[in-house]
């Protein structure tokens, strides 16, 4: 038999005590910090949901979650950039951890810019570009192109996404495809 000593065993890590979300119960630490409004409540409701797929899903356990915002029913969850892509090769464990959120889940990479936020957005379709232009009036507009034709089959509600956008990094954006609706 073979002991590993200094191999690290990596654990799930959210915003909040890992005690706190197995348990579904806040310490005053944490209680204080939703208080002060250094975690949301949808912090909270992430990391416990999340540490309850965990004790069932190996892959779940090993996820970083940075934090998560709420829009209107819906969660953006900030993970780590592979957290991402195990969670998109694995269309069960996308529908495991949708089941588990009253609204839909959007995965976004934590700390990213712009950009690749409204290209995580838009996953799995393409954009072509995404520019922002600064206006007279000093305001900034962001403006997407998205590669194909819009159809009603199109499978990321644009006005959500905009919405989103506009909550969650304060852009005034402007989605467009490349070939124009008729």
């Amino acid at each position: 038999m073979q002991l590993r000593i200094n191999e690290k065993t990596i654990l799930m890590q959210v915003p909040i005590c890992r005690f706190d979300a197995k348990n579904a119960v806040l310490c005053p630490q944490c209680e204080s910090k939703v208080e002060s409004g250094e975690l949301t409540k949808a912090d909270v409701e992430a990391s416990i949901k999340l540490s309850e797929l965990a004790k069932k899903n190996t892959k779940i356990d090993k996820f970083k979650l940075h934090r998560c915002r709420q829009v209107n029913g819906d969660y953006i969850i900030h993970l780590d950039k592979n957290d991402i892509f195990t969670i998109r090769q694995s269309r069960e464990l996308y529908k495991l951890i949708q089941s588990k959120f009253d609204g839909k889940i959007w995965l976004v990479e934590a700390d990213e810019s712009d950009n690749k936020f409204i290209e995580d957005l838009f996953f799995p379709t393409k954009l072509l570009s995404v520019n922002s232009v600064w206006q007279p009036n000093g305001g900034q507009k962001t403006k997407a192109i998205i590669s194909g034709k819009w159809s009603p089959r199109f499978p990321i509600d644009i006005d959500k996404a905009i919405e989103i956008i506009k909550n969650a990094r304060n852009l005034d954006i402007e989605i467009e495809f490349e070939e124009a609706r008729k």
